[in-house]
């Protein structure tokens, strides 16, 4: 089965990345588990070094393959790689772990090591997870990715970048060499984060890249019980957003809502909506998180709010421009990937312009320097 046009991923639930409460085994179990409205589930090798993949294998053993789709990511190699603190795993394409002969292999091993903890046969969808730029260039790593979809191992292959915003030319450039064998792609877009995820849909759907999005539901804004005074875990991955960003994300969310009293919708289905309805998206990936603090929604709640977005989208053009406006985000942070902002050493999310990245994105109507700079005071 393709993906489905909602899914969840095994970053909810707080146990493997850190928002909200930590849920149970059992109750992540039950929540990651395909079925009731929700038929795509996304695993990542790198999420507790496995332990992801085995909960989530403990959910679809008595499922069958044709009844959900099965999404796997690869990249983060915790087998000889030593963790650097909060940055994580290298990638595998460290040229202190492996020369780019030996790329092939590794994808190989690490995707046969990811079904086994699945209990599965095949994925449905293979990703390259949190590329660094020879993971985005290299024609090695991307004929190691097509190898594995020749053998059987996964019916399709595609590129998630992250983890954090930005990597927009890299992509770009990726989709341009690549593109042929590139089936889907992964980036993070909502409403109230149209940028700089919108800078790379036109290219997707010019290279029939479909897309997945994730952090639909803005750091969970959008789910209606992040406000302003909430409180966060210490480790919470949320700490990283600007200052300020729930009270903006709350008055953007209230200038919404003469459009959602129209459409009957709830902010979380009007954000998936919004998504669906950009060039290529294809499937929507909220983060399911299970708040600190009476009142909270539960993440079952929430499931079902997800699993209820209706079949029709109800939004007009019109709104969809008016979202795009009230949540204009142009500007807000910094980016991860190329940008002209870096000077020195590549860092292994970060590194400088080259006149090829910047032609692509020119190419794309893509300016590095007007379109991918931090703007001071947003």
């Amino acid at each position: 089965m393709e993906p489905t046009r909602t899914a969840i991923g095994t970053w909810s639930g707080g146990r493997f990345m850190h928002y909200g409460e930590p849920l149970a085994q059992e109750r992540l179990a039950a929540l990651l588990t395909p079925g009731n409205g929700i038929d795509t589930v996304i695993s990542a090798d790198a999420y507790g070094q496995g332990e992801a993949d085995r909960l989530l294998g403990s959910g679809i053993a008595e499922l069958s393959p044709e009844d959900y789709s099965l999404v796997g990511a690869v990249g983060h190699d915790f087998y000889e790689g030593e963790r650097d603190g909060p940055k994580g795993f290298p990638r595998f394409t460290d040229p202190g772990l492996r020369g780019s002969d030996q790329y092939g292999s590794y994808l190989r091993m690490a995707t046969e090591r990811l079904l086994e903890r699945l209990g599965a046969e095949r994925l449905d969808l293979l990703l390259l997870h949190n590329p660094d730029h020879t993971g985005y260039s290299s024609g090695q790593v991307w004929e190691g990715m097509a190898a594995l979809r020749d053998a059987g191992l996964t019916d399709a292959i595609g590129v998630a970048p992250g983890p954090a915003n930005g990597f927009t030319l890299d992509l770009l450039a990726c989709l341009e060499r690549y593109g042929p064998l590139i089936d889907w792609g992964m980036v993070i877009l909502n409403p109230f984060e149209p940028w700089p995820g919108e800078l790379v849909l036109a290219a997707a759907a010019e290279h029939e890249v479909r897309l997945i999005t994730r952090v639909v539901d803005f750091g969970g804004v959008l789910w209606g019980d992040v406000r302003p005074g909430h409180r966060f875990a210490e480790r919470d991955h949320r700490g990283f957003r600007p200052e300020g960003w729930v009270e903006r994300g709350a008055d953007r969310l209230a200038a919404l809502t003469p459009i959602l009293e129209r459409t009957g919708l709830t902010p979380i289905q009007l954000a998936c909506h919004w998504n669906l309805a950009q060039p290529a998206v294809q499937c929507v990936a909220p983060t399911l998180i299970q708040e600190i603090g009476d009142g909270a929604q539960s993440v079952e709640d929430k499931r079902a709010e997800l699993a209820g977005l209706p079949n029709e989208n109800p939004l007009t053009d019109q709104d969809l421009a008016e979202i795009r406006r009230i949540g204009d985000n142009a500007g807000c942070m910094a980016l991860k990937g190329a940008s002209p902002e870096h000077s020195g050493e590549p860092l292994p999310d970060r590194w400088g312009l080259s006149e090829e990245l910047t032609a692509a994105g020119r190419r794309w109507g893509v300016d590095p320097e007007r379109d991918l700079v931090r703007i001071s005071g947003r």
